[in-house]
């Protein structure tokens, strides 16, 4: 908890905090997604980098900020899943962010829907290239 709200330094630069409270209730969304994806997180690496990163753009603001880093986490998740971890954590975390700050102009159901997008064009791919290597000792990178 102390390490989510240390993060208050870096963003209230841009007008936002995190109290006690909403960390708590950041932390207790983060294990309902964790548990919802059968998923196992030893750390809150992925939690603050989402803070962070998600902090500097143009369409967060404190009234909504909570709420949209939870359904945030779940996007994430949902994702790693859905292109079964093959993507880093930070890039995957950067890609939601330029799509949110871009075409999404802010609207998280409409960075799911091409969050969603992105998984079924990697795992078209992923298939296409996976049968590219059939009777072959090569695998996917």
């Amino acid at each position: 908890m102390t390490e989510l709200l240390d993060l208050n330094k870096k963003i209230k630069e841009h007008g936002l905090v995190l109290t006690p409270n909403d960390v708590k209730t950041l932390i207790t969304s983060r294990n309902k997604v964790l548990h919802d994806y059968a998923r196992v997180e030893l750390s809150t690496e992925v939690l603050k980098e989402l803070i962070e990163v998600f902090a500097a753009s143009p369409y967060m603001n404190q009234e909504h900020y909570v709420e949209t880093l939870n359904d945030l986490q779940e996007i994430f998740y949902h994702l790693r899943n859905e292109t079964e971890d093959k993507i880093g954590d930070v890039k995957l975390i950067h890609q939601m962010m330029e799509d949110f700050n871009g075409p999404c102009a802010g609207s998280v159901e409409l960075l799911r829907s091409r969050m969603e997008q992105l998984a079924e064009n990697f795992r078209r791919d992923l298939l296409s290239n996976e049968s590219s290597f059939e009777g072959d000792d090569k695998t996917w990178n």
